[in-house]
């Protein structure tokens, strides 16, 4: 296949004013009764979704779908990603209530599929995958029929803290590989490209459905992501999600360019000629973007 070609017209973010995004960037802002209604679920459980923590453009979209993304384990990052919205500290509690809270909520929103995320907890011997276990078993039991996607750290490599997680079998096993190799010491300073491909090889031989996601606009080249794509491919991952990268805050890392919706076009192209079951991939995917018909 011939190397592809970056779109870059109208795209290099040093000939817009700070903050202004192309078109294909806009969108509405949440309203309406029923996102209403199911802001006041979230606050009234205590909970947090990473929708809102991350900032994400369709939460609108999602919730009124019957897909939504809850981020247990706190709302304190141990880690210090350079693209990441979510608080960083240190921690100070384990709610032990939180997987209770969440399935309830959950049958209360109506949700049909859940994705379940989390802060990282390095602190914790099992980075918290107890807690994730914990709440895939309840929230089936309190919704059945529902399916559940876990979007997971990396818990440090700890193989039987990953086991924890993958013995519960989630409908699917996702986790985000996020960017290319090189940009790994200021996108994702205590990650490690190899630990992420192995959650997903590990999560593969436990029999589950196996997800991982990449953000564009942060520095990569097409070539890169390309390599990327074929490395988890070659390690067994069924589904991959590509979006756009947007600064949160001017605390964190630039954009460096807007990927033209072609762009998004041509890689998903690439990634099923590869051997993906299926590739999400336009400016506003995210990790849980249509989730609910990735299963």
């Amino acid at each position: 296949m011939a190397p592809m070609t970056p779109i870059i017209q109208e795209i290099n973010v040093g000939d817009r004013p700070r903050n202004q995004r192309p078109e294909w960037l806009k969108v509405k802002i949440p309203a309406g009764e029923n996102y209403a209604r199911l802001k006041n679920v979230i606050d009234k459980h205590k909970l947090h979704t990473v929708c809102e923590e991350a900032r994400c453009p369709n939460m609108g979209e999602c919730w009124n779908s019957g897909t939504a993304t809850f981020m247990i384990l706190g709302d304190i990052c141990t880690r210090s990603c350079g693209f990441c919205a979510v608080k960083t500290g240190r921690p100070v509690e384990l709610d032990l209530e939180e997987p209770r809270r969440v399935a309830e909520a959950i049958r209360v929103m109506g949700v049909r599929h859940a994705v379940i995320t989390s802060v990282n907890r390095d602190e914790l011997p099992d980075g918290g995958a107890g807690i994730f276990a914990e709440t895939i078993r309840l929230a089936r039991i309190v919704n059945p029929g529902i399916t559940i996607e876990v979007l997971i750290p990396d818990f440090r490599g700890v193989d039987w803290a990953l086991d924890i997680v993958n013995d519960a079998k989630p409908d699917i096993l996702n986790h985000n590989t996020e960017t290319v190799p090189r940009l790994y010491p200021r996108v994702r300073p205590q990650a490690k490209y190899e630990r992420s491909l192995e959650v997903i090889r590990r999560g593969k031989q436990a029999g589950m459905v196996t997800k991982s996601g990449l953000m564009l606009g942060i520095g990569e080249t097409v070539d890169e992501v390309r390599q990327v794509m074929d490395d988890l491919h070659g390690s067994h991952c069924d589904i991959l999600t590509l979006g756009q990268y947007l600064q949160p805050t001017k605390d964190h890392l630039p954009v460096e360019r807007f990927v033209h919706p072609d762009e998004f076009k041509e890689l998903k192209t690439y990634g099923l000629e590869i051997g993906f079951r299926h590739v999400e991939s336009g400016p506003l995917v995210r990790s849980s973007y249509h989730a609910e018909k990735h299963v």
